[in-house]
């Protein structure tokens, strides 16, 4: 694992100050019910959320992936909110409103400063929904003994295989396509199998992010030892076509040494599951685990819909 010796940060105080204007309008634009945002300190640094929904009961909490933040699950908060708390958290160490102050080297601390969120907004029995890297650290959370959850939803998780090197071609590839006209954009998201890029709001600010500099450890891949230390109930949403990982594969493993967690394989998606397949992701969201059945399942999802 790559270990940073530095916090991220953006490379200067105008990059900064243009991400968040940035940030701000985009937020204007996305966000469907009114939301509280609050700041809180944790041992690596400050932490932006975004609350919605309910002021009582057991909040729902999301933790976006590499280069995300909460504006990711912006499509997210009005069906959860409906019913539970939502939390959405700017994740330390990713371009957004939190700010990073110390570094996070080992995967311990990154799920430090998550437990840190949950004590802070008096979270006893959290559902942790993280996806692609803040999946990782979700389960690094629970590995850290953190506590303070109830359940675990991870889509399309880091740290259940090495990082392969067709997920740096997905990634740059991405990169690239991002900056086309919109029209083309559009096109080019189904031939790098990349939903972010009909996303027009994400990504403008995913532009306005590349002055981060972003310093985070790489997971590793969990032994099966640290899966089975995992207590909580888990569900695990792949996409079948995932840069990340292997579904099938994965699928498989968790078969056979975690066979109470619920994995499910989402037809038609890639590593965007949770941009290509929302209404499934806040569906299995709100009903796991009081409807979940151990076991590995293939959804009958259609992105005709996109």
């Amino acid at each position: 694992m790559r270990m940073p010796d530095r916090p991220s940060a953006f490379a200067s105080d105008s990059a900064r100050d243009k991400y968040y204007a940035v940030y701000d309008r985009v937020l204007g634009e996305l966000w469907p019910v009114p939301v509280d945002a609050f700041d809180v300190e944790t041992r690596a640094g400050i932490v932006r959320i975004h609350r919605a929904g309910p002021a009582e009961g057991d909040p729902v909490v999301l933790v976006a992936g590499a280069g995300g933040n909460a504006l990711a699950w912006y499509r997210y908060i009005e069906p959860l909110a409906r019913t539970r708390p939502v939390l959405a958290v700017d994740p330390l160490g990713e371009p957004g409103r939190s700010v990073q102050r110390q570094p996070l080297a080992t995967g311990a601390e990154v799920g430090g400063w998550v437990t840190d969120v949950l004590a802070a907004v008096g979270a006893e029995r959290a559902h942790l929904a993280g996806f692609s890297a803040g999946g990782w650290a979700a389960v690094e959370q629970q590995l850290g003994g953190g506590g303070r959850v109830a359940a675990l939803t991870l889509v399309d998780p880091g740290g259940f295989a090495p990082l392969p090197r067709r997920f740096i071609r997905w990634a740059l590839a991405g990169a690239i396509a991002s900056m086309l006209p919109r029209t083309l954009r559009h096109r080019m998201a189904e031939v790098v199998d990349n939903g972010v890029l009909r996303e027009d709001g994400l990504v403008r600010l995913m532009r306005a992010g590349w002055s981060f500099r972003r310093r985070v450890p790489i997971p590793p891949a969990y032994t099966d030892e640290q899966i089975r230390e995992v207590s909580v109930p888990v569900q695990v949403l792949l996409g079948a076509r995932s840069a990340l990982l292997d579904a099938q594969a994965v699928a498989a493993r968790l078969a056979d040494i975690a066979p109470a967690w619920r994995v499910e394989i989402v037809p038609g998606t890639g590593h965007s599951l949770p941009v290509e397949a929302p209404d499934l992701v806040a569906e299995r969201i709100l009903t796991f685990p009081s409807q979940a059945r151990p076991g590995t399942a293939t959804s009958k999802h259609s992105t005709n819909n996109r």
